[in-house]
């Protein structure tokens, strides 16, 4: 292990990221000096600025700082910039995230939640828990948590909750006590190039859990006979097969109160303030979780009673008599099915109207009849631009690509000004916008449109 008590300067290439921003967080935590770059300044860096780390947004080697012990990049920086081939050819230690997040969990007891889809809001949700229950927990998150609005918080108890990224096989470096599996679907097949060889991975990730330490993985995913730890305890929304499951589901107020079953236990009465009937699946993951620690019962409902979500995780951003806006993160077929699910348990006599903003031209490629079929859902869609993120565009591949697949009349493809015409336009009583993009910059001008209803 490297000795992070060795390490006093750090510096960070793409500091804005959201996992990076939470490492960065907790090396200011630990009183080291911290400073980066990002290619736009954004809420998330002007609150990293206001801690007071330096951020330059300029690619630009003049700028970037020579004494420095250890450089932290994101594999979303391409190799060709400039201040990356700076340091590496001038020798400097420069590691991935993923070493840092390797580093800080050879020494702790970690709970690492994977999947391809929930695992921020399992993540979070545990997290949570364990410090709203006074158990205690440093945690490393991949959103935002309402309860606390951060992604990173400290504890003098040695133990991590941390989100384990699948993207670039980060989350292989990780060595969980207790680890969560949520889901194997296919995705990042630009890294993988086959679901099988995503499947792999996550057979491996399991395979890391320590000697006598303990595997949640979700009910009835393929290959999860492949997943072994001596610990092993499977979780469903209400499957009776399950380990872990719920019962007596009831819709109260926009809320949910359910009952989680297991074999050995039962907590009675659980209420969650958070839309979306995957979200009672995922709660039942972390209340598992928060089992196996032996926390009390009680304290895990309160805990359970009192969390907010994640910000952009089924997030309300507008609810009134006249009409209601959700914000969401959902950028893969199973999320976005999930997702308008639990808007339809939730509110049964409105029409539920979806802007979508497909993430990356390789995700939509591999996924345009998936997203078409969740899509179909709704009562009517429209679809932004592909948002590009890293990647550069590929041939005949749009967001007509999806539009072409789904059989739902009411559906287009719109540009941002012109969908913000359509909703002055046609004032809907109930949407839901979703994306991994940045399609949550429209969020407050949808917002003010409807509220001038």
């Amino acid at each position: 292990m490297t000795g992070l008590k060795d390490i006093q300067k750090v510096y960070f290439i793409g500091i804005g990221g959201i996992g990076m921003s939470a490492l960065a967080r907790y090396f200011i935590s630990l009183g080291k000096r911290v400073s980066g770059y990002d290619r736009t300044k954004t809420v998330l860096t002007s609150e990293l600025e206001a801690s007071g780390i330096n951020i330059h947004y300029e690619e630009n080697v003049n700028l970037a700082p020579k004494d420095i012990d250890v450089i932290v990049y994101t594999p979303a920086i391409p190799a060709d910039h400039k201040e990356l081939v700076y340091y590496r050819e001038n020798n400097y230690k420069v590691v991935k995230r993923s070493d840092v997040l390797q580093w800080i969990t050879e020494a702790a007891f970690n709970v690492c939640v994977g999947g391809t889809h929930g695992k921020t809001t399992i993540t979070t949700m545990t997290a949570h828990i364990l410090r709203d229950t006074g158990y205690g927990c440093n945690a490393f998150l991949g959103g935002i948590s309402a309860n606390y609005n951060t992604n990173f918080w400290s504890s003098e108890k040695n133990v991590c909750v941390v989100e384990a990224d699948e993207y670039d096989r980060s989350f292989l470096k990780l060595v969980p006590d207790i680890a969560v599996v949520t889901a194997m679907d296919p995705d990042h097949l630009d890294i993988y190039g086959t679901p099988q060889a995503v499947e792999d991975a996550f057979v491996q990730f399991a395979g890391r859990v320590k000697k006598g330490g303990c595997l949640i993985s979700k009910y009835g995913m393929k290959r999860s006979n492949e997943l072994k730890a001596d610990h092993h305890y499977t979780y469903s929304f209400d499957n009776p097969k399950a380990d872990v499951y719920a019962t007596n589901i009831d819709v109260e107020n926009g809320s949910y109160r359910y009952d989680v079953i297991s074999k050995g236990w039962k907590l009675k009465g659980v209420l969650l303030h958070m839309g979306g009937l995957h979200n009672i699946e995922n709660s039942i993951a972390a209340i598992t979780v928060a089992k196996y620690l032996k926390i009390d019962d009680e304290k895990i409902k309160n805990a359970v009673a009192n969390f907010k979500g994640v910000k952009r995780r089924f997030e309300y951003v507008l609810k009134t008599s006249r009409h209601i806006l959700i914000d969401d993160y959902a950028h893969h077929p199973e999320e976005l099915k999930a997702l308008i699910s639990g808007i339809r348990s939730l509110f049964v006599d409105k029409k539920c109207m979806v802007i979508f903003q497909p993430h990356l031209y390789s995700r939509t490629n591999d996924l345009a009849k998936e997203f078409a079929q969740s899509l179909d859902m709704a009562d009517e869609v429209i679809l932004l631009p592909i948002y590009p993120a890293r990647e550069l565009p590929m041939p005949g591949v749009e967001s007509e690509l999806i539009l072409d697949n789904m059989q739902l009349p009411q559906r287009q493809v719109l540009t941002k000004e012109v969908m913000l015409d359509w909703v002055k336009m046609h004032k809907p009583e109930l949407v839901v916008m979703c994306g991994a993009g940045d399609i949550d910059t429209l969020l407050e001008p949808v917002k003010q449109i409807l509220e001038t209803d």
